[in-house]
């Protein structure tokens, strides 16, 4: 099986929900196989994460640890997604959705892709010099959607109200941004 097959579903599944189609979730299997397919989610990311560091830079300069800055958001990245995986599995346990989990994780791993995909796109604008005002909108605008997609996927996969999901997403952003902390603190 190639790459490209592997992941053709979940993207075609999570372009679909990124424009508010709840049955797209529900085309993708939640079975074991399928649920591990999907963390090639993580490897299509890696390089949105390195395209999102490159933007940063672009803005304020490259550091003279450039390599290292590089490493250690891509160790972020991963360890925050691991860990995210780990307390969405406890969430569901403790809600009682533990049926739900793998289709919620097959479809978030993918929604990953768009999402990274959408705040990448939404910095490119300022990349290319545009107004301030057109490219911090578009920098809101992709991730205000990333962050939807992310929500929306929560609630149509694990049947939870906007509330709980919104503390799912919370709590994504949460770790991203203790690890981030965490990371910055032994550096520096």
């Amino acid at each position: 099986m190639t790459i490209l097959a592997a992941t053709r579903p979940g993207l075609a599944a999570a372009l679909r929900l990124a424009v508010g189609r709840p049955l797209a979730a529900l085309t993708l299997a939640d079975d074991l196989a399928t649920t591990v397919k999907s963390f090639w989610a993580m490897a299509l990311c890696l390089p949105l994460v390195v395209g999102r560091v490159f933007l940063l830079w672009a803005d304020i300069g490259t550091p003279d640890d450039a390599w290292q800055g590089i490493a250690r958001e891509l160790a972020i990245f991963v360890v925050g997604w691991l860990i995210f995986v780990e307390l969405t599995h406890v969430f569901t346990g403790a809600t009682g959705r533990q049926k739900l989990w793998r289709r919620f994780l097959v479809v978030w791993n993918w929604c990953n892709v768009i999402e990274g995909v959408m705040v990448v796109a939404g910095g490119i604008p300022g990349l290319l010099g545009a107004l301030d005002l057109i490219a911090e909108t578009a920098q809101v605008v992709m991730l205000g959607w990333a962050l939807w997609l992310e929500w929306y996927a929560a609630r149509v996969t694990l049947a939870i109200g906007g509330l709980a999901a919104a503390g799912l997403v919370m709590m994504d952003q949460a770790i991203g941004l203790m690890l981030g902390s965490l990371a910055l603190s032994l550096v520096g």
